[in-house]
């Protein structure tokens, strides 16, 4: 899952190495649709502000992130749901909440 460090940077990096192409794009982060990622980790190191995590390794300040992904896709917030490839989605015009109200420092 992606956490704060990608709120306003966006570098695109990882999506490049997804295999999958799991990686969503909103207006302010990137979001990695759950059950579309195969956990191969190919995005962690691609990632230059360290924002990309396994469930289990979330640092404690960023864990309310694990929820915002899998959030994100649901009819409430983007309607994305489980589309199978970021690439013919293209772009959100929609951040999940918490992020839209993130405040960066």
């Amino acid at each position: 899952m992606i956490a704060e460090p990608c709120i306003d940077v966006k570098d695109r990096a990882c999506v490049d190495e997804c295999p999958v192409d799991c990686i969503y794009e909103g207006p302010r982060m990137l979001y990695i649709q759950p059950d579309e990622c195969v956990d191969c980790d190919a995005c962690v190191p691609a990632c230059p502000v360290t924002a990309i995590f396994a469930e289990d390794d979330v640092p404690g300040e960023w864990k309310p992130f694990v929820a915002v992904n899998a959030e994100y896709f649901s009819d409430s917030v983007s309607g994305l749901g489980s589309p199978a490839g970021a690439a013919q989605v293209g772009p959100s015009t929609v951040d999940h909440p918490t992020v839209v109200a993130w405040e960066t420092i």
